[in-house]
């Protein structure tokens, strides 16, 4: 008993017992909360330290990192290929879409796995998906729709789907980017195919279709597929253009179903449980929506009264991709034009809001109401991940943020830059990938490199 708790002390000593990976889209338990300890309290004056730099394609998916590996989508454009200067423009430009797979220490590449990937979508920098990774298996989506199962240490193919080919699936206009769910032995995905396939289970280790379900008219939108438990019943959520389902995830049956419009198939932001009977959805147009979820059906609790995407007609949270975080009866998400803000989660009322974490302006917090943001910052973003009592905000100019949010508002702790914007899709610089925190490191790229910086105290 004394040597097993000495081994027990030391491996605490080391950090070894709280080391934790990020093996999918918002981390291991797909709630955008790092549980790791012993990170750093505030930024050295020049910043933490890079453990390794290397070179990487264009694309807005972030990392995975399990495993002692880190796995990432990029694409490569063919040569004489550029990118339209309009990026709403939806002109065909050839190139390949990589999986890349390197070590978490070093940052050497162990594999890479590519396939010719011709775009049709606006926003055509690369793939969106962050990896999945379950056991030895990888699974990746890329923008049009390609489907794999590989394996996680050779990165050989054991099972494909291409969702445009083989369920006639309508491409999105800014691709397919709901981030695949593994649920027991299935495959989740977003698939937006014809006769009822919105959304399909995959045999995870096959391929094979184990159900389809439901269907949406025109472009279904882009938020992941989320499993919660409501009235004790597991429910997997699915939230498309038109309405948000409620479905039970062992047979595809739909449970329920609540009608939101999205405009613009704008549904991009994660859903989020909130206390234990509340789903939370928020969209760019539309603003958001709180739901009473019980083990047979859903009522709406409140719903947006914003009156446009313009900073002056939004009333509670109207984001364009940040997944937001509840934390009791608040929630905290950044809006159309980049204002984090504070909200009550039980009437959408607004507590209060910045600019701060996402243009970095050192003013104080400000009310819509008085004063509005640039409409140069249409679209300004930061991606919110908790970790212990405060946040890590990565926003679009590539710094890093430790913060504290609360009801009484933003206090900024710590900031660092780690990487230079070099997506110019917004009309100005910007880097729109959410990173991945692991093993007391933080992983994320750009269209130039991916870095893993330590953030070990």
């Amino acid at each position: 008993m004394r040597l097993l708790f000495c081994l027990v002390f030391l491996s605490n000593s080391l950090g070894i017992a709280q080391a934790e990976d990020w093996p999918q889209w918002l981390g291991t338990k797909r709630d955008g909360v790092w549980r790791e300890s012993d990170v750093v309290e505030t930024f050295p004056t020049d910043g933490p330290k890079s453990v390794w730099r290397v070179p990487i394609g264009l694309g807005y998916s972030g990392p995975a990192v399990a495993n002692g590996k880190v796995f990432v989508m990029d694409r490569v454009l063919d040569e004489g290929v550029s990118l339209p200067p309009n990026a709403f423009s939806k002109g065909k430009n050839k190139g390949k879409e990589r999986v890349q797979c390197r070590d978490e220490r070093t940052g050497e590449l162990i594999w890479k796995h590519e396939y010719p990937a011709e775009y049709s979508i606006s926003y055509a920098a690369g793939p969106r998906c962050t990896p999945t990774v379950d056991g030895d298996r990888v699974y990746t989506l890329g923008a049009m729709g390609k489907l794999y199962g590989l394996n996680a240490s050779t990165g050989k193919p054991i099972w494909e789907k291409d969702f445009i080919k083989d369920y006639e699936s309508l491409l999105p206009v800014w691709g397919f980017a709901a981030h695949p769910l593994v649920d027991g032995d299935k495959l989740i995905c977003l698939v937006g195919g014809s006769d009822s396939r919105l959304v399909v289970a995959f045999d995870k280790m096959t391929g094979k279709e184990l159900w389809a379900t439901e269907s949406c008219a025109g472009d279904f939108g882009y938020s992941p597929p989320m499993i919660y438990e409501f009235g004790g019943k597991r429910q997997l959520i699915i939230w498309h253009t038109h309405a948000v389902l409620g479905i039970e995830p062992e047979n595809g049956k739909r449970i329920w179903r609540v009608d939101f419009e999205s405009k613009a198939a704008l549904t991009a932001p994660t859903s989020r449980k909130v206390g234990n009977d509340e789903l939370f959805i928020t969209s760019f147009y539309n603003g958001s929506m709180l739901l009473k979820v019980n083990a047979t059906g859903a009522s709406i609790v409140w719903k947006s009264k914003s009156k446009g995407e313009m900073a002056n007609q939004t009333a509670d949270l109207s984001s364009i991709m940040c997944t937001p975080i509840v934390e009791g009866d608040y929630i905290y998400g950044v809006c159309s034009y980049g204002q984090l803000r504070c909200i009550k989660a039980h009437t959408g009322e607004r507590v209060w809001e910045t600019m701060n974490a996402t243009r970095g302006k050192l003013t104080p917090p400000k009310i819509a109401e008085k004063e509005e943001p640039d409409a140069k910052e249409r679209w300004s973003n930061a991606f919110i991940v908790k970790q212990d009592d405060r946040y890590f905000l990565f926003n679009e100019q590539g710094d890093l943020i430790i913060a504290r949010l609360s009801p009484k508002g933003y206090e900024e702790i710590s900031r660092a830059h780690l990487l230079d914007p070099t997506n110019k899709d917004a009309g100005r610089m910007v880097v729109w990938v959410h990173p991945a925190f692991a093993n007391k490191c933080v992983f994320v790229r750009n269209d130039k490199e991916l870095i893993c910086v330590s953030l070990a105290k």
